[in-house]
């Protein structure tokens, strides 16, 4: 039974990541009830110790409050997420979305340089940050 649980989860949260992606991308929001759904959805393989993966999204918070230009949407994805992951995972996919945006976005002005337009400035992060958390919950 605990496979059938650990597939059902890895399914929803796969589908949950792409629909905050997408809706990220289009509006730049991330609606609260996807979070609400990865956190739900972190009951079917939870243990305790997964609770501490909800520390994950202090950087964010921490980042949205002294620096701005970040949405409470991010943050409560990825406190989500590490319900999901755990603290160690979490870290690994907060690592891993972050310098996939640092690429993204390191590419992106090399090419708006070399064909002299105006890069833009702001991203939308969930589909990075998604990409982070589904390679490290199959790490």
């Amino acid at each position: 039974m605990p496979d059938k649980l650990a597939a059902a989860q890895a399914v929803f949260f796969i589908a949950l990541l792409c629909s905050a992606s997408a809706i990220d991308f289009a509006k730049r929001i991330v609606p609260n009830w996807i979070s609400i759904a990865i956190a739900t959805v972190s009951i079917l393989d939870f243990t305790p110790v997964k609770m501490l993966g909800i520390l994950v999204a202090l950087p964010f918070l921490a980042a949205a409050i002294f620096c701005g230009g970040m949405g409470g949407g991010d943050i409560k994805l990825m406190a989500a997420c590490g319900l999901v992951l755990g603290l160690p995972k979490g870290l690994l996919a907060t690592t891993a979305g972050l310098s996939l945006l640092l690429l993204y976005v390191a590419v992106y002005r090399i090419i708006c340089k070399v064909q002299g337009r105006e890069a833009q400035s702001a991203f939308p992060l969930a589909p990075f940050l998604s990409a982070g958390c589904l390679l490290a919950y199959f790490i």
